[in-house]
């Protein structure tokens, strides 16, 4: 059998709710600058809404991608204050995260809103890099797994083989996100594959070993590489640290090299 070829690593850069329109492009010039040689990484950085657009014509002539924080499952109508993927893809984003865990805490998101905004993302031809992760309260009490689990399932449900290929996961452990602590390699590591394993049961070997699966929470220069050794880590999403500049490029330095061995 002919091994699966391997998987290219993502960088993803979430701002959060951070940076003005001219912070953004600021940002992203000095990006454009110091990641210059990074063929064997994918990049993406996600601003807010309000400066995808302005953003996205800075990065038309770089390989760093465009990404937004989150979609709204309708096309049109009356929903006030809400973005729908086809006004994302309108601004130039080619990536969307979905159910990222502030958005599952602080706004009620639920499985089957991380489903439908997943459907929608790729109904406009978004890549949607879709979080899952268990809080420390979980953690503690050995429910990583089970929490993981009943996230695949609600996100996936419904989904065929071609829909899951376009699809990037995001594991964070909600306890690792802005903390400063850090699941460990091997911590990841077994998250990482136990979510391979259950995307292999549900959509079969060749999808689950083409996914790529980011880890997410406290990623710094100093443990990207260690955290990318990992068989089944693929990636990053940046929280913190992809608001400095010369952070978010080493990671992406750091990932590359990683990536090589």
């Amino acid at each position: 059998m002919t091994p699966p070829p391997p998987r290219k690593p993502l960088i993803a850069g979430n701002w959060k709710l951070n940076k003005t329109i001219k912070e953004a492009i600021e940002l992203v010039t000095l990006l454009k600058r110091l990641i210059t040689d990074f063929q064997n990484v994918d990049v993406v950085v996600c601003p807010p809404f309000t400066a995808l657009s302005d953003v996205s014509e800075l990065l038309m002539e770089s390989e760093i991608q465009l990404g937004a924080q989150d979609l709204y499952w309708e096309e049109k109508g009356a929903f006030t204050g809400e973005v729908s993927g086809a006004l994302i893809k309108d601004a130039g984003a080619a990536f969307v995260i979905v159910g990222h865990s502030e958005r599952r805490q602080f706004f009620h998101e639920t499985h089957d809103t991380v489903q439908k905004k997943t459907k929608a993302a790729l109904k406009n031809g978004l890549i949607p890099i879709v979080c899952i992760g268990e809080t420390l309260k979980e953690r503690e009490a050995s429910k990583t797994f089970e929490v993981l689990e009943a996230q695949i399932k609600g996100a996936f449900t419904g989904f065929n083989k071609e829909e899951i290929q376009q699809i990037t996961v995001a594991y964070e452990p909600v306890w690792a996100i802005g903390t400063g602590k850090v699941a460990t390699p091997a911590q990841a590591e077994e998250a990482h594959a136990f979510v391979r394993g259950r995307m292999q049961k549900a959509f079969g070997e060749e999808t689950a070993a083409a996914l790529r699966i980011l880890y997410g929470g406290s990623v710094k220069p100093d443990n990207t590489a260690d955290l990318m050794r990992e068989p089944d880590i693929d990636g990053a999403l940046v929280g913190g640290a992809s608001l400095e500049p010369n952070s978010f490029a080493e990671i992406v330095k750091n990932a590359g090299v990683a990536a090589l061995r």
